[in-house]
Order: structure tokens, then sequence, then C-alpha cells
């Protein structure tokens, strides 16, 4: 009869150690939620207890942190990509982070600061449109503010200023 070698009590800690490695190379790419780890640890076959003591301990070292990552991710967002309060929650969502932290993390943005963003994008894209069918422009520009997660009254009144200010600078 054939006999088999105990299990090794160094397997569990060898999972363990695998399990932080990957991390820690994911986390060398860019920053992640602790959700989005946890969805790479699971999907490698990581038991849940190896990926809770792992990412518990990336915690607590402090290079997992989703408060540090919505803030961070709504600052690179809005500014690069212009992306308003909607779309941002949308995206923090599916990474996996806190509605609490996400709702913070938008009102910790000043209103006006959504506003110039706004206004940017729409003054960008506004001086490359014929405004002689102003219906159109403002359907235009309305959508891709809507489409970028900005709230219609918002977008209204962004893309009404707008298209006055940029009749007035033609008109000189």
């Amino acid at each position: 009869m054939t006999s088999f070698p105990p299990p090794s009590t160094s397997e569990p800690v060898k999972r363990e150690e695998q399990a932080r490695d990957l991390c820690l190379r994911l986390l060398t790419v860019r920053a992640r939620t602790r959700a989005e780890l946890e969805t790479r640890l699971t999907d490698r076959g990581f038991p849940d207890e190896v990926s809770t003591r792992v990412l518990d301990r990336l915690v607590e070292v402090g290079l997992l942190d989703d408060a540090a990552f919505a803030q961070e991710w709504v600052r690179t967002r809005r500014v690069n990509a212009g992306k308003g309060k909607r779309a941002l929650a949308v995206e923090l969502r599916k990474k996996g982070v806190d509605a609490d932290v996400i709702a913070e993390t938008l009102d910790s943005v000043d209103a006006g600061e959504w506003r110039v963003r706004a206004e940017e994008l729409v003054a960008g894209k506004l001086r490359r449109e014929n405004l002689d069918d102003e219906v159109k422009v403002t359907r235009r520009l309305v959508g891709l503010l809507a489409r970028r997660g900005y709230n219609q009254g918002m977008a209204f009144d962004v893309v009404k200023t707008q298209l006055a200010q940029e009749r007035e600078r033609r008109s000189v």
C-alpha cells in the first residue's frame, strides 16, 4: 500500500506568497481597488482566506487604499477625460469602491470645478461648430456633456452661456 506524504505546512504560506506577489505586480502597473485585486485572486484560484489575509496586510501597510484610489481616479478622469459626477460614480462603482467612499469623494470636488470643466469642453467644441443652426449645435453639445456624466440642467446652462460668448466673439 502506498502512503502519501502528509500535506506540507508550507503550502498555505507558499500560496499566500504567490497571492502577495500577484497583488504587488498588479499594483506596480497602476493603483487598484480591493475589489479588483480580490477578483483577480479569485480568478487565479486563491482561497478566500488567503486573499483576505493578503489584502488585509496590503491595507495595513498602506499599499491598498480605496479612498485614495477614488480621489486619484476622480482627479485624473475629471481633468483628462472631462468626466462628470454621474459618469465617475458609475466607473468607481464598477471598480468596486464603496458607495459612501464614492459619495464622499465626489462631494469633495467643488461644484464650480465641475462647471469650469464643462465650460472648457463646450468652448473647445464650439470653436469648430457652424452657428447657423443653433438648435442642432445645442443638441450636440448638451449630448456631449450628458455622455460624459454632467447633469442636464448644468449642461443646458453651460451651452447657452458658451453659445452667447461664442456669438459675441465671432461678431467682433
